[in-house]
């Protein structure tokens, strides 16, 4: 395995000029939600929007489009089509393509279930040439893909906390856990074989940010952090990040570090038990203050 060269220095956000409109910091697409999981998809278009992200579309299925609409008033919204269950439909995937024309990035999984028409957006999803964060159902169906690595076209950010990585790489979680940098290297390092370059951020307490050649190790956040959603916010953030043009390993880096930080802020105030993810949303603002002069 080679040697990464590891990265202590948090990119920086990018300045925006005085002229700039909402075109120029990224257009972002998330994509999931299913009945019973509204909150998945809202919470990563929120976290989107303060993350900097110019314009944000969220693409549910249609028997929660409202509800979620409701939620996230900032950004439009489009309706897939869902099944008798009110999970994804195989037409959904169409109907994402069409959509994923006018993104800059895709954010695809959160709470999306794993029907048969989430597999197969996801599947659709890997053949389109827009960088994507998969995270959460996003990376149980892409476990789901034999042979996923041969239909990917475009840049990817996988997300996994050790349960979901532990289904990508046929590891336990105790393997993947013992050894969290070794892991994470190793699984980049085979895909890397295959023609893939992915950037893997492999959640937890310090986070592991690696592309195969740069490794970063996150020391902000704190246990309040452990709980539903707040995956959903660090991956519309670093969806932001990608969108105002960051690539793909560096919005990982800076995503992390700032959603960890706005978690420290917020425990600060609330204390770690009471901290819940929309928490992390509040709290963005003032994490990427003290990491920028903007």
């Amino acid at each position: 395995m080679e040697k990464q060269k590891r990265i202590t220095a948090v990119p920086e956000f990018p300045e925006r000029k005085v002229d700039a409109h909402k075109g120029d910091f990224g257009r972002v697409l998330v994509v999931g939600g299913s009945r019973g999981m509204i909150g998945a998809p809202a919470l990563a278009s929120h976290a989107a929007l303060r993350g900097g992200a110019g314009l944000v579309t969220v693409a549910v299925p249609e028997t929660v489009q409202l509800i979620v609409a409701s939620l996230c008033p900032c950004a439009t919204s489009i309706p897939l089509k869902s099944n008798k269950n009110g999970d994804l439909a195989p037409q959904a995937s169409g109907q994402m393509l069409a959509a994923a024309d006018a993104a800059d990035v895709l954010v695809v999984g959160p709470g999306m279930g794993t029907s048969t028409g989430a597999v197969q957006l996801v599947r659709a999803a890997l053949g389109q040439d827009k960088p994507i964060v998969l995270d959460a159902d996003g990376l149980n169906n892409l476990a789901r893909i034999d042979g996923w690595a041969g239909l990917r076209r475009c840049a990817l950010v996988l997300t996994p906390h050790p349960g979901e990585f532990a289904k990508l790489t046929g590891k336990s979680i105790e393997q993947i856990q013992s050894d969290r940098e070794a892991s994470a290297m190793a699984e980049t390092a085979m895909l890397r074989n295959t023609g893939v370059s992915p950037v893997i951020v492999l959640k937890g307490a310090g986070t592991v940010v690696t592309d195969g050649e740069r490794i970063y190790i996150n020391d902000t956040g704190n246990p309040g952090m452990a709980t539903g959603g707040s995956g959903d916010v660090l991956t519309g953030l670093i969806a932001a990040l990608i969108g105002q043009g960051l690539d793909t390993f560096e919005a990982s880096c800076l995503g992390v570090h700032t959603h960890g930080l706005a978690g420290d802020l917020a425990a600060e105030e609330l204390g770690q038990i009471s901290l819940i993810a929309s928490d992390l949303i509040d709290f963005l603002p003032e994490a990427i203050q003290k990491t920028t002069s903007i």
